[in-house]
């Protein structure tokens, strides 16, 4: 069979450390793949296994990958399916020499290769000295670090399959690297064939999340069915870089251009220059076509020479945080759960003064029922709400003071408002907390090694390159709403998806159809973005177009309260802000109006 001809199917079993293991079984027994891959690896997941590590040398991988393969390693062999990995987190050493234990024991002897390099912890001194800076904020690198990992590309990955590996383990890779080393391998892609290294890389990013792309939090989530049983994503390669999304036959979920968009949208900037370690890639012209139930036909991606930079993802202790919470129920419940919170925290305060101790860096109570994360765009309605949660947080340098605050919870329960309930967690636990940190540094300092079969490769550091930056794209016209216009809530106008990335987030924004988008983009500027979530803190939004996708993509910066676990909101990951833009009010003409409501309720 012709490359032209050939297809690959690789199959997704995971989107993060604690997603199900029922997913590779799935895709294993019903997905007739040639590839399995894992994503496992959140920014913070490397601190948490780093930690482990220096606890226990033998570990610092993620033990669900293991377990997950070992239990189906005889039918991945069986089936011919080869593996591709980033669970060995922090330790892909040891979690290599534990997979081949667990194979051993079955009679099995899979080719195990692993992919290393990526730790930069031990140069720490070398980086400092070059002078880098965190490439967001441009503060100084800290004092100390907790972890320090560059994102590493597709090669090594393919390096170690075309060597004849079954199961390729690796530490931080960029989370579609998993798919496209697979596709490199297999279509012999060079990597200067930059189209078809964005279209693998986005092959890749819509699986990386595992069911977000078969209907997982979809906008019109009542739509989707089975959620039980969710099917996990397929993407059916070729060698021009077109590919299909799909998924098992009767599983779960609901594969649609509209479900497959939200998640290409997912925790990304500009659509334009979306960079990579292979390549910088140009989502804006991509576009998707229903290809039959539950198929998705994707194409239009187009790629440049990447930037010859990697980003290094590390972290940093900064204090302690506590966060807990209680139930209110009855009437006045939301006034009765600020006060109370605020009580808590003056009292705490006062007595962490009267031991000598320094003030709380933070503190923080959201209302939780009262639609606290809305700041001053919550209904008035939510303040009569008769059932709410408290939830108080605060950060400081030391644990003795938050233990302190985490005991004064409990005793509202006696000493300030009646309704106080639910105290199931017990008094809240006082833990460390990580604070992201990114730099940059150039590919050819972070050269890639591949041991396999007892040997090891040392595989030459990629070249600095440098890829032009994408033409700017033009002003669309906006579209004169006339005086009979009304208005709609976006959600009947338009799908959406939001995620983080450090202390920023976006909100993809898709047009269900595109005689929608005009108005759609009149209403979202980006003032208007940045003022419907100021109680954010955010400094300020871009907005980025996809005319392919007839889309738009605000991100907005320094919203998050730090994000990850350093945040104390309730939402430090902005995954909720998409559904709460589906609420602003959108003008359109009369008849559009009408027409969009015909379609979608509001």
């Amino acid at each position: 069979m012709s490359d032209q001809a050939k297809t690959i199917r690789i199959g997704c079993a995971s989107g993060f450390w604690g997603d199900t293991p029922a997913g590779a079984r799935q895709l294993v027994e019903r997905g007739e793949i040639d590839y399995l891959v894992f994503d496992y690896l959140a920014e913070i997941t490397l601190a948490l296994l780093a930690r482990i590590r220096a606890k226990r040398p033998e570990l610092g991988f993620v033990p669900d990958f293991v377990d997950t393969v070992a239990a189906l390693l005889p039918d991945i062999m069986a089936r011919g399916i080869r593996v591709v990995s980033n669970g060995g987190g922090m330790n892909p050493e040891a979690a290599a020499a534990e997979l081949g234990r667990r194979a051993a024991a079955l009679g099995l002897a899979p080719k195990i290769a692993v992919v290393t390099g990526d730790d930069l912890l031990p140069r720490l001194e070398e980086f400092r000295a070059a002078g880098v800076s965190e490439m967001f904020t441009g503060a100084p690198l800290p004092e100390k670090l907790t972890s320090a990992n560059a994102y590493l590309g597709a090669g090594p990955i393919a390096f170690a399959l075309a060597r004849g590996a079954d199961i390729v383990i690796t530490g931080r890779c960029v989370d579609s690297a998993v798919t496209l080393g697979a596709l490199m391998h297999e279509f012999g892609w060079a990597p200067t064939d930059y189209d078809r290294l964005s279209a693998g890389s986005l092959a890749g990013h819509l699986l990386e999340c595992g069911a977000q792309a078969t209907g997982g939090l979809a906008t019109d989530w009542a739509d989707v069915p089975g959620w039980d049983d969710m099917g996990f994503p397929i993407a059916e390669c070729r060698a021009d870089g077109r590919f299909l999304i799909t998924k098992p036959p009767a599983t779960g979920g609901l594969i649609t251009p509209l479900n497959v968009a939200e998640q290409m949208l997912y925790e990304i900037g500009d659509p334009k220059a979306y960079l990579l370690p292979d390549v910088a890639c140009d989502f804006s012209q991509v576009v998707m076509t229903e290809a039959g139930p539950d198929q998705v036909l994707v194409t239009g991606a187009r790629g440049r020479a990447p930037t010859g930079s990697l980003k290094v993802s590390a972290t940093f202790a900064e204090g302690f945080r506590t966060i807990g919470t209680v139930t209110i129920a009855g009437r006045d419940a939301a006034p009765k759960a600020r006060r109370t919170g605020e009580a808590i925290i003056a009292r705490a305060r006062r007595l962490v003064a009267e031991a000598g101790l320094a003030d709380f860096r933070e503190t923080s109570i959201e209302v939780l029922g009262s639609e606290a994360t809305y700041g001053d765009q919550a209904r008035p309605e939510a303040l009569a709400s008769r059932e709410v949660v408290l939830k108080i947080g605060a950060r400081h340098d030391a644990e003795a003071p938050l233990a302190m605050l985490a005991r004064e919870i409990a005793p509202a329960a006696t000493a300030m408002a009646q309704g106080l309930t639910g105290f199931f967690a017990g008094r809240p636990g006082v833990q460390p907390v990580l604070r992201g940190y990114s730099f940059l540094v150039p590919a050819e300092k972070v050269p890639a090694s591949v041991a396999i079969d007892g040997q090891r490769y040392d595989l030459p550091a990629t070249d600095s390159r440098e890829t032009p930056a994408p033409e700017p794209g033009g002003v669309s016209p906006e579209p004169a709403v006339p005086a009979t216009a009304t208005t709609v809530p976006l959600i009947a106008l338009a799908v959406g998806r939001s995620g983080d990335k450090g202390n920023s987030a976006n909100i993809g924004v898709i047009a269900r159809k595109p005689e929608y988008l005009p108005f759609i983009r009149a209403a979202l500027t980006p003032e208007q973005i940045r003022d419907y979530f100021r109680q954010t803190g955010v400094t300020h939004v871009e907005r980025f177009e996809l005319p392919g996708m007839n889309a738009l993509n605000f991100l907005l910066h320094d919203c998050l309260g730090g994000g990850g676990i350093a945040s104390l909101r309730i939402d430090p990951q902005g995954k909720a802000f998409a559904q709460m833009l589906m609420d602003i009010a959108i003008p359109v003409p009369t008849d559009l109006a009408e027409l969009a409501r015909g379609a979608r309720r509001p």
